[in-house]
Order: structure tokens, then C-alpha cells, then sequence
């Protein structure tokens, strides 16, 4: 075992024993990190970050600051991860997460994986999942020593690989404690493809864990019913819906057909929290970003826009959660 892995797995057993705090109580404060009165600028600009330090190898992010950043306000964090074969760069392109029509009150991030892509499929092999669930919690801290950041507000979303390492990170006891919730596009999950307690443990304490799923089902990359995935083999999007339903404690699920059904809307109550676990599928999308407007990836399908926007859907979740 790995240096930094054992040193992952020793943290991740402490927490189980231990415990945390529920991450969806109410919030009454916000929580400053000690990155607050620092000053960024320039602003409404993406900033970049290279050789950060984790596990012993050279980590690199970029993280967007508003045009309104305010140093003494502490702002919610969103982090992106994207897809195999890729850079963060072309995530914020492609997404648009950075806009201010997204993201005027927040503070985007993100990091790039090791030679292109995420652990979990077999064709990674520049880092294990421990090494990279360990860069997340160093990107997390690098960017609350450098910005105000409010730390009870980080938020987690990514894009086909980067999607399935959304649900590595949930399935994690150190990765679901790092964000208050979770949002998944297209999501390639390697890592959880049989049954609801295979390879995934959370922390008992982030149960349930809010978690928002898109996906297309004429994706050709990630099939929606399941199979075998250029990595691996990945599950049924619905079955992995019902295996967080059951983690989660969900008790009640709703439908919307949206759109003259092109859009079907599925939404569980977990625990008290009302549309904790969400699901959007898109009836003729492929492989890419949902939005109205062409984007990178829809291009390289090839396809036109969507009738749904995936950014506008992604932080309106994240923003219900932080007031709830």
C-alpha cells in the first residue's frame, strides 16, 4: 500500500469512528475560511495553480473569482471535474459554469486529473482513487487558505469520467464528508456497479447525501441501461438511483415529464430533506453538457442544444441545499 493511501485509509477509519457533524443541518452562519481578506485580482478571471503538492506528485486546478469578490465575504465553492481525455479548462468552456449567470455569488474551481482523467476505469493508471480523493481535500484546502471561502458551502459536480468520480468521492467515508452535496452529468461509475453497498461506504454522519444525476438516454458513451463502458463496467443509471435511494433512506418518490416529454424529472424525499436524490434524463441527448445553447461537447457528438440548461439546474440544487 501507498504512502499516501495508508494515510488516506487511517483518516477515513477515524472518521467512521468518530463521527462528523450532519453536513445538512441549518446553516445559521457562515464560516470564513482563513483565506478571507486576502486580496484576488485580477477579478471575474480565472486564476491558475501549479505544483501543488499531494501524495508526492505535482497537482495542478484553476479556480474562477467573481467579478463582485468581496474579500471579507465568505462565497460557496463549487468544484468541476471533467471527463477522460481532458483539462478543467475545457470543462469551464464547455459548461459555462464560470458565467456570472451561474456563478455571480460563487467560486468555481477546477482541478485537473493525472494524464487526463479521474481513478476508477481501468485505463487510468496515473493514480489510484485514494490518491485522488486525497487531491481533492488538498485542492479543498490550498483554495480556503487563498479565498474566502465559506466552508460550510462546497459543492461537488462533474462531467462523464469526472460524473463517476462524483460518485467515488460520495461513496468514500473521507470523500463524502468533503461536500454538502453532489451533482453528476453523464456519469461513467466505474466504481459502484453492483448493488448498494458494493465499494461504497460513506461516512454514516453525511447520510443521506444530497445527489443530482443527467443523463442522456441516447448517450453512446455511457449508456443509459448500463454495460460494458470504455473502462469498464458501468450500471444502470437506474439502479444506481435505487441503490442511493437506499442509502439515502429515500421514502417517497415523485415524477415530472417536462418538456412534451423529452425530460423526465425523478425526485426522492431522503430523510427531511425534500429532493435530496434527483435524476434528469433527457430523452434524446448523447454524450454531452445539456444546455440551450451549442456547446463543446454537443459538437462533438455530434448534436444541437438541449431543451434544458444542466449549469442552471446543477447550482439551483446546490443553492436549495445550502439554505435548507
Amino acid at each position: 500500500m501507498k504512502f499516501c493511501d495508508a494515510v488516506a485509509l487511517v483518516a477515513s477509519l477515524v472518521q467512521l469512528a468518530v463521527g462528523l457533524p450532519q453536513v445538512h443541518a441549518k446553516k445559521v452562519v457562515s464560516r470564513g475560511s482563513s483565506g478571507c481578506g486576502k486580496t484576488q485580482w485580477p477579478t471575474d478571471f480565472t486564476h491558475y495553480r501549479f505544483g501543488l503538492q499531494s501524495c508526492g506528485k505535482d497537482r495542478s486546478y484553476s479556480y474562477h473569482i467573481p467579478a463582485n469578490y468581496d474579500k471579507n465575504k465568505p462565497y460557496p465553492v463549487v468544484l468541476g471535474f471533467h471527463g477522460s481525455s481532458s483539462v478543467g479548462l475545457f470543462l469551464e468552456l464547455d459548461t459555462k459554469l464560470s458565467q456570472w449567470r451561474y456563478s455571480a455569488d460563487k467560486i468555481v474551481v477546477y482541478p485537473n486529473g493525472l494524464d487526463g482523467s479521474w481513478a476508477g476505469p481501468t485505463y487510468h493508471n496515473a493514480s489510484t482513487v485514494q490518491e485522488d480523493i486525497r487531491f481533492v481535500a488538498d485542492v479543498i484546502a490550498d483554495v480556503k487558505a487563498s479565498v474566502c471561502v465559506d466552508e460550510e458551502k462546497m459543492f461537488a459536480t462533474g462531467m462523464s469520467n469526472g460524473g463517476g468520480f462524483i460518485g467515488t468521492l460520495a461513496c468514500d467515508p473521507l470523500g463524502s464528508t468533503l461536500f454538502s452535496a453532489y451533482a453528476s452529468h453523464s456519469g461513467a461509475f466505474y466504481t459502484d456497479i453492483n448493488g448498494p453497498d458494493n465499494n461504497c461506504n460513506p461516512n454514516p454522519n453525511a447520510l443521506p447525501i444530497p445527489i443530482l444525476e443527467i443523463h442522456g438516454s441516447n448517450d453512446g458513451t455511457v449508456h443509459y441501461e448500463g454495460g460494458q463502458g470504455d473502462g469498464g463496467p458501468e450500471p444502470a443509471i437506474p439502479d444506481w438511483l435505487d441503490w442511493w435511494a437506499e442509502r439515502n433512506g429515500c421514502e417517497r418518490k415523485t415524477e415530472e415529464i417536462l418538456f412534451d416529454g423529452e425530460v423526465q424529472h425523478l425526485s426522492w424525499k431522503c430523510g427531511n430533506l425534500e429532493g435530496g436524490l434527483q435524476h434528469y434524463k433527457v430523452a434524446s441527448m448523447g454524450h454531452c453538457w445539456a444546455d440551450t445553447e451549442i456547446n463543446l461537447s454537443q459538437i462533438s457528438v455530434p448534436q444541437g442544444p438541449t431543451v434544458i440548461r444542466a449549469s442552471e439546474i446543477i447550482m439551483k440544487f446546490f443553492d436549495g441545499i445550502a439554505k435548507s
